[in-house]
């Protein structure tokens, strides 16, 4: 099991979720550390609405069996398709994606900052997919604008949780999405 000390020692966090696969073995970690997380599904970028939804169920029923709360925010696509417009046919990992975490980790963050939450954190920073540094310095910002919340920089790549991610996902026969989620990361 990952060892994991958290900062400012808490033992409670805000953890912005997309999927339940990739939240799944985070959130095992966590308890298993003794950090109680509450998730929050922020996730505009999701497209179509059917797809949003199909997720967020998905990770409502792993939350459930695990007595955690999940907070729902707001689906506002056409505010995200603002956020990221010009950057439509940027590669995956470029300046769409670091504009779709910076939306995605504002809202947590200012969530964390309104409802108690020193910590926050993402389970976007367990795909090998996607930029680590460029949600590192998404979710960096993100608390600079909602002070008193701070980033937890944590690799959820590491300690073995990518594995253990896929035994989750087969244990539990997630449904696991073939692409991040934006229309966009759809294209060849």
């Amino acid at each position: 099991m990952l060892r994991l000390v958290p900062p400012l020692n808490e033992e409670q966090v805000l953890l912005h979720c997309c999927c339940a696969p990739c939240s799944s073995a985070i959130v095992e970690c966590l308890l298993d550390n003794g950090i109680r997380p509450t998730l929050y599904y922020y996730n505009p970028n999701i497209f179509p609405h059917q797809e949003y939804e199909k997720r967020k169920t998905e990770l409502t029923g792993f939350a459930v069996g695990q007595h955690l709360e999940v907070i729902d925010a707001d689906y506002d696509h056409d505010r995200w398709r603002g956020a990221v417009k010009g950057f439509e046919n940027a590669p995956e990992r470029g300046h769409r994606c670091r504009l779709c975490f910076e939306v995605r980790l504002r809202a947590t963050a200012s969530y964390a900052a309104a409802h108690g939450f020193r910590l926050f954190t993402t389970t976007l920073a367990s795909s090998r997919w996607k930029n680590l540094e460029q949600i590192n310095q998404a979710g960096r910002e993100a608390a600079l604008h909602h002070p008193p919340t701070l980033f937890w920089e944590q690799n959820w790549r590491k300690g073995g949780l990518q594995e253990r991610r896929n035994e989750l996902l087969r244990a539990h026969g997630f449904y696991n999405q073939l692409y991040c989620g934006c229309e966009f990361s759809q294209r060849p």
